[in-house]
């Protein structure tokens, strides 16, 4: 390899040091590490911000802002309260009833709107039933973080790693359907059967409580019935077009932001409200992270792990799958699964091209979404679902630690991986 592209394989790896150990803030870590690849020529303006295959993506940077914005219109309708309240009557206090059908609540959520999203909305919820039933929220907040993350995984939209990889291998949202979601409903089940063991001592019933809860009327959280059913009729709409993709031939990115600027223009809400909940840090993030990616292509770095890969594996496809579902999820529990993703689908593309590069060979993107989607939940800093809900538990004052955490995670991601293995050798291998 040239100088330059040692250079950037150290800068690369310094920014990801340093957004693995949060010393800085990740979006400091990934502008200042874009901003030195370009200082030093190892890409430029024209590949940084207009090559198809190492600049920006921007088909995920706006996929992720439309949606970002019909959530946030659709989170002051209300409705993600009345469904927690609901869900808290329908288990009549019963904690682990309650955990179910919030955990059911959640993946369902994450599987339609992103899982940083989902737990967003519904950990503060979480908390004000907790609180009403005497219950700790922490076993309930790490069973959503947990949740949202399995849940995430079975469509296009539901988890950013996903998104990554769809924009990269020129997969549909169909795709993920049909290949993840059945799939995904298995691993829900289990972890539903895991919840109980995992967090039996946290189960106390108390009558009296339960009771106060069952007071509650859950039409009250409706803030807005008007709105809700404008909000509603746009997402399902957005849903239909992204199955539709194969006939209206509309990338995801432009149905998000035609949903969005519809949903805008036809409701009382401003511009100003509609955009508040905009991720902004996230979507710079997200656009850093890209351009240090894409000066490791624009350098052959990646050609050559990628090479590398593939002789090591010396085309066997069985192999190669295992190992990157196991890599997958053993390093995505160590750093955050979105750069993982970023950094490792265009050396999975290499990978696919030397396996064949026909259907068969598309078995390696599965084993990369299910390795870095499961293997996310291992850690408190797998994936940014979970760094968001420990935030929430911290300024609430229910503070989860990272071992905490992690204890629980890490039996569901190696359950849940495990589970994946037989799925993908039975089905394609």
């Amino acid at each position: 390899m040239s100088v330059t592209a040692w250079i950037a394989v150290a800068v690369f790896l310094a920014a990801y040091a340093l957004i693995a150990t949060e010393k800085v803030h990740r979006v400091a870590a990934a502008l200042g590490g874009a901003g030195i690849m370009l200082l030093i020529h190892a890409t430029d303006a024209g590949a940084a911000f207009f090559n198809e295959h190492s600049g920006i993506d921007w088909n995920v940077i706006f996929l992720l802002l439309g949606m970002m914005v019909i959530v946030g219109v659709l989170k002051q309708t209300g409705v993600f309260e009345y469904l927690a309240i609901w869900a808290a009557k329908r288990a009549k206090g019963h904690p682990y009833r309650l955990m179910v059908l919030l955990v059911v609540i959640t993946a369902s959520a994450s599987a339609l709107l992103d899982n940083v999203t989902t737990v967003l909305l519904i950990a503060p919820v979480t908390f004000l039933v907790c609180e009403r039933l005497a219950l700790s929220a922490a076993p309930f907040l790490i069973a959503e973080a947990l949740a949202s993350n399995i849940g995430g995984a079975a469509t296009l939209v539901g988890d950013p790693p996903n998104i990554i990889i769809a924009s990269r291998a020129g997969l549909s949202f169909n795709d993920f359907l049909i290949h993840m979601a059945p799939m995904v409903v298995i691993l829900m089940v289990v972890f539903i059967g895991l919840c109980r063991w995992l967090f039996r001592k946290s189960f106390r019933y108390d009558p009296e409580r339960a009771a106060e809860v069952m007071a509650l009327n859950e039409r009250e959280a409706i803030a807005d019935r008007r709105l809700l059913w404008q909000s509603l009729a746009v997402l399902a709409l957005v849903m239909a077009a992204f199955v539709l993709h194969p006939v209206l031939h509309y990338e995801p990115s432009v149905v998000a932001l035609l949903g969005a600027g519809v949903l805008v223009a036809a409701t009382k809400v401003t511009t100003q409200d509609a955009i508040r909940e905009v991720e902004w840090p996230t979507l710079v993030f997200f656009a850093g992270l890209f351009v240090m990616v894409g000066a490791l292509v624009e350098t052959g770095v990646i050609g050559q792990i990628s090479e590398a890969a593939a002789n090591a594996t010396q085309g066997q496809l069985g192999l190669t799958t295992m190992l990157l579902l196991g890599a997958s999820g053993v390093l995505s529990a160590i750093v955050d699964n979105i750069p993982y993703v970023a950094t490792m689908s265009p050396i999975v593309a290499e990978l696919v091209e030397a396996n064949g590069g026909n259907d068969a060979a598309q078995v390696l993107w599965w084993a990369l979404a299910f390795g870095a989607d499961l293997g996310g939940n291992a850690t408190a800093v797998g994936a940014a679902a979970n760094v968001v809900v420990l935030g929430i538990a911290a300024r609430n004052g229910t503070p989860i630690s990272f071992w905490q955490f992690t204890k629980y995670g890490l039996v569901v991601a190696s359950v849940t991986i495990a589970l994946c293995v037989p799925y993908l050798w039975l089905r394609y291998l």
